[in-house]
């Protein structure tokens, strides 16, 4: 059998984990896979899920292993290997190669700092503090991407504050640039915005990540604050056409008698704004600079509560808009850039997931979804019910792992927006499955 990197350095992972001893590895990770046909489009339906929700929504094969091992203890000082590789593929047939990725590797190391035991120096790959919405799979802060180091849970004050730089490289991808040009002719009139040349492809870029965490308010009630600055460092010789960008976000979160709620402020500036509205948390930041004019805002609010002894809901409610953001746009007569065009962007969307408890294992679960979003004048909207039969090693809404056996119903509420996920133009569409998800 053919042994590509991935698999190369996964098995020598291992080796190193599981050299000293085998009972002190930590073994973690999340899968999900399944089965499932629709009308119109044949196969199993997968269409913006973090949009209308994500139950009875995926149709993909996809899961992450995780090892890691405490490789010294000694004085109150400990070092922590972590690793992680993930994988996704179809589903459709047998043999479906695809590149794995490595997403985690890194060195977390406690103690050093003598006076605050809690604190942690870590380098390498990490998923870095992410924060997320289950039900829509919506990750609002992730600034996780290249490698990066940092320390993280310094006690200062009431809180506890983490620093980090984290590599985010991209590429401008030739992008045209542009600029305001003198009229050559008549210096007194107005210069024009023009197309000046193209950006060189790779730009080294980091992201600055600051936050501080566990400000008591009122009674169960906390607040984290956390700002994101992404900037690049120019290669010599070359133009970086895109504005750094800051990205700042502040999570109120209420604890309840059985479940939490939490509410999610967020403002972006640069490629950061483009992100509130286009669903981004942080990292992949666009490096085209068609975005530098444009600021941007989200708000969240998303949780899940207990109701009674059977009954369990989750929700997410979020409205985001952003301005001044734009795009390259392509005239197709010449076959050429003709100039940037510039839009706002807004976003609305609620999800709403309640399930009813039969027993420990077997719970009945709905969810209906529906968003509206404006882009460029172009309107799109959609909504979704889905309903699942689902045995569960537990009875808690995160009880995992859980197989589902559902049907969903979608229906386009504007001019065929469904894209490439209905053929044809149809309004509507359905599909029943049965999934599994796990994470351990």
């Amino acid at each position: 059998m053919k042994m590509n990197k991935y698999t190369l350095l996964a098995a020598t992972i291992s080796a190193a984990l599981l050299a000293p001893t085998a009972s002190a590895v930590d073994f973690s990770g999340y899968v999900r896979s399944g089965v499932g046909l629709s009308g119109d489009s044949g196969e199993n339906i997968g269409y913006e899920k973090s949009k209308v929700g994500r139950l009875g929504n995926e149709n993909d094969t996809f899961f992450e292993v995780g090892l890691g091992q405490e490789l010294y203890n000694e004085d109150g000082v400990s070092f922590y290997l972590d690793s992680l590789i993930a994988h996704a593929v179809d589903g459709n047939n047998d043999w479906e190669a695809s590149d794995s990725a490595l997403r985690v590797i890194n060195i977390q190391a406690k103690g050093l700092i003598k006076n605050d035991k809690d604190a942690v120096v870590w380098t390498g790959k990490r998923y870095y503090q992410r924060r997320d919405v289950h039900i829509t799979d919506f990750y609002y802060l992730n600034t996780s991407s290249g490698a990066g180091a940092g320390i993280e849970n310094l006690s200062l004050g009431g809180g506890k504050l983490s620093t980090a730089i984290i590599m985010d490289a991209g590429k401008q991808d030739g992008s045209a640039k542009y600029g305001w040009v003198e009229n050559k002719v008549d210096p007194t009139l107005d210069p024009t915005w023009e197309q000046t040349g193209y950006a060189s492809d790779d730009v080294d870029a980091y992201t600055l990540d600051v936050r501080y965490a566990g400000i008591n308010l009122w009674e169960n009630a906390s607040l984290e604050l956390a700002g994101a600055y992404n900037f690049a460092n120019a290669k010599d010789g070359q133009t970086v056409v895109a504005d750094d960008g800051v990205l700042l976000t502040a999570i109120l979160q209420q604890g309840l008698d059985s479940g939490f709620n939490q509410t999610v402020f967020q403002y972006g500036t640069s490629s950061y704004a483009a992100q509130m509205p286009g669903l981004g948390g942080g990292n992949n930041f666009d490096r085209s600079g068609v975005n530098n004019d444009g600021t941007g805002f989200r708000v969240l609010n998303w949780g899940v509560v207990g109701l009674g002894d059977n009954w369990e809901v989750g929700h997410q409610v979020m409205f985001a808009s952003a301005s001044d953001i734009g795009e390259n746009s392509w005239d197709q007569a010449s076959q050429g850039y003709a100039g940037l065009n510039k839009f706002d962007h807004t976003l609305a969307n609620v999800v709403v997931r309640p399930a009813y408890k039969w027993n420990n294992i077997m719970k009945t679960i709905a969810e209906v979804g529906y968003y509206t979003e404006e882009k460029d004048d172009n309107k799109a909207s959609a909504s979704k019910l889905t309903l699942a039969q689902a045995w569960s090693a537990g009875s808690s809404f995160w009880a995992r792992p859980e197989i589902r056996v559902y049907g969903s119903y979608f229906m386009d509420l504007e001019d065929n927006h469904f894209g490439d996920t209905v053929p044809g133009d149809a309004d509507s569409e359905f599909s029943v499955g049965v999934q599994f998800e796990a994470w351990w």
